[in-house]
């Protein structure tokens, strides 16, 4: 059930990472797994990677966000969060769509991690090769 103050909610993916991001009308707050995006993301230019969507539609300090992330790592897991705050604004704000679209934030990144295959040491490493 959506609280009063909360305006829409979207799903985003990035490799196994998964981010649930719900917006309401606020001042900009990011609250992550219960933490600060400063906490949960140390990282300058993963901070920048999320907040991209937000300046992009120009509602950096218009919408609060919560969300619930988990799986992957670090980096996975702010493409995830940038991946559903796109998509919960262009819920929220269809007009927004092409401009989210040209800058390829609504597009689900397909990169996997390529599984190891079997005679080979990994995905593509082969076991070394011995002629004499």
């Amino acid at each position: 059930m959506a609280s009063p103050t909360e305006l829409t909610r979207a799903t985003g993916k990035r490799k196994t990472a998964v981010a649930r991001v719900r917006l309401a009308l606020g001042s900009g707050q990011f609250a992550i797994n219960g933490r600060t995006i400063e906490t949960y993301f140390p990282r300058g230019a993963d901070q920048l990677l999320i907040r991209k969507p937000l300046e992009l539609t120009e509602a950096l300090t218009r919408y609060d966000i919560t969300a619930t992330i988990h799986g992957g790592g670090s980096s996975g897991q702010a493409g995830a969060l940038r991946h559903g705050i796109a998509r919960a604004l262009e819920k929220l704000d269809p007009t927004q769509r092409l401009v989210l679209k040209r800058a390829g934030l609504l597009t689900r990144d397909p990169r996997r991690k390529e599984r190891k295959k079997y005679g080979q040491k990994g995905a593509r490493a082969r076991y070394q090769f011995s002629k004499r």
